[in-house]
C-alpha cells in the first residue's frame, strides 16, 4: 500500500475507535512494521493532525473549543496518585497531559487522557504491575497536569478539592 494511502487508512482506523489503539494493532491491521507506524504518525502529526500517544495506545484528539482547560501544579506522593487523579475525573475533569520542569531536560510532557474511573485504574494498576517511575519522581513529586472541563466553575470546584487534600503546589 502507498505511504499516503496507508495515512489515510491509519487516520480511519484511529477516528472509527473509541478508545487508543496501540501501535501493535495499527500494524497488523495495515501490515507493516511498529516502526513505520511510528514514522506515520510522526508525518501526519507534522500536517497538523492531533494524534495523541498514550499508554493506551494512539487517539485523535479533537479539538472542542466549548471546553475550557486549566494547568494544576500539584504535589504529591506515589501512593497519592490514584487519589489526585480520581479526585480531579469525580470532579468533572479529563486529565490531559502531565508536566515535569526537569533541571537538566526541561520540559517534558506526556499525554494521559484521563476521563473517569476505569481510566485511572487502568493507569495506575499499568504503573504498579510494570514498575514504572512516574515522571513527578524526577522533580520530587512536583508537576503538571492540564485538566479539562464543561466550565470554568468546574475547574474551580477541581481546584479547591485538591487544595483540601493538600495537592496544589
Amino acid at each position: 500500500m502507498e505511504g499516503s494511502k496507508r495515512r489515510e487508512e491509519l487516520i480511519t482506523i484511529i477516528k472509527d475507535n473509541n478508545e487508543p489503539i496501540s501501535g501493535g494493532e495499527l500494524s497488523r491491521r495495515l501490515g507493516v512494521s511498529r516502526q513505520v507506524i511510528v514514522q506515520d504518525i510522526a508525518l501526519l502529526r507534522a500536517s497538523d493532525i492531533n494524534i495523541l500517544s498514550t499508554t493506551k495506545g494512539y487517539l485523535i484528539y479533537p479539538t472542542d473549543h466549548s471546553q475550557v482547560k486549566r494547568i494544576f501544579r500539584v504535589k504529591h506522593t506515589t501512593e497519592q496518585i490514584e487519589d489526585e487523579l480520581c479526585t480531579i475525573v469525580d470532579n468533572g475533569g479529563k486529565i490531559l497531559d502531565v508536566l515535569v520542569n526537569h533541571e537538566i531536560y526541561g520540559d517534558i510532557t506526556t499525554a494521559l487522557i484521563i476521563r473517569n474511573r476505569q481510566d485511572v485504574y487502568d493507569f495506575v494498576n499499568k504503573v504498579r504491575e510494570k514498575k514504572i517511575v512516574p515522571l513527578k519522581e524526577l522533580t520530587d513529586g512536583i508537576h503538571r497536569h492540564t485538566v479539562e472541563a464543561d466550565t470554568e466553575a468546574t475547574l474551580d470546584r477541581i481546584q479547591r478539592a485538591l487544595q483540601e487534600k493538600g495537592y496544589i503546589y
